[in-house]
């Protein structure tokens, strides 16, 4: 199967357990998968590699501040990892017009610099009153075709 990287953006924490649900999802679909909490560009695998990028939105719209250092690394790298392929998720309320904005970010970033996008973005509103982690778990599963 496939190898999966997920990194994750979080400030308060319940970011971590939409990720902690991506992987236990991916892992039961066969998949080998390592979770990073505290990203750092340099230390996570990427060729032939696929990256969940799972974050939340900090502020007026910045990225959390575990992930920041990874998203600047990610933006001055030279190397183009073409063989890199990814999806995101998104975790916001609605109420905040930067809704998911770290989220649509990364993604953009990520499909400007040669990056293979395999899904769409998702996004998560905490506004309503719902199981964010079933609600990763099903759309991977949803999903586990084009993964």
């Amino acid at each position: 199967m496939s190898s999966f990287q997920i990194i994750v953006g979080s400030m308060l924490g319940g970011t971590e357990y939409v990720a902690e649900a991506c992987e236990e999802e991916l892992s039961a679909l066969g998949h080998q998968v390592t979770l990073h909490l505290q990203p750092k560009f340099d230390e996570i695998l990427s060729d032939n590699q696929t990256w969940l990028i799972c974050t939340s939105t900090h502020g007026a719209g910045e990225f959390p501040d575990n992930i920041k250092g990874f998203v600047e690394d990610l933006r001055s790298n030279d190397q183009k990892l073409s063989s890199t392929a990814f999806f995101t998720i998104g975790v916001g309320n609605t109420d905040y017009d930067t809704y998911c904005k770290a989220a649509k970010n990364i993604d953009n970033i990520l499909k400007t610099t040669c990056y293979k996008n395999i899904l769409p973005l998702e996004t998560i509103d905490m506004k309503q009153d719902i199981d964010p982690e079933e609600i990763a778990r099903s759309w991977i599963l949803k999903n586990k075709d084009h993964l």
